[in-house]
């Protein structure tokens, strides 16, 4: 029984294989694979990137720390209120103009 199982795992991943030989003889499934690649690659890429962001942000928070001492802001965070106008809108005139007269 372990035989044939063994048999038809290897039968399957000698089809997979040719499978795979075959995907990249297409044109289409060639730029496929590039790109599918390509974006790997960007990912890992983006992933360093976003990773370097964490140490970058505790300096940030420590200098805004060491700048509301020096400022004499003590340990507060400092909030801005943000206050927004609101204008009222013009009503719309519910009455037609008449057209203006054409110049002879």
């Amino acid at each position: 029984m372990a035989e044939t199982q063994k048999d038809i795992i290897t039968r399957l991943a000698e089809r997979g294989e040719q499978v795979v030989g075959r995907i990249t003889d297409l044109p289409a499934a060639k730029t496929l694979v590039d790109k599918t690649s390509a974006l790997a690659k960007n990912v890992d890429s983006m992933q360093k990137q976003l990773r370097s962001l964490g140490p970058l942000e505790k300096r940030v928070a420590g200098l805004e720390r060491r700048l509301d001492k020096l400022e004499g802001k003590g340990s507060t965070t400092r909030k801005r209120a943000t206050t927004r106008k609101t204008t009222a809108a013009k009503p719309k005139s519910t009455t037609r103009r008449p057209p203006p007269p054409k110049a002879s």
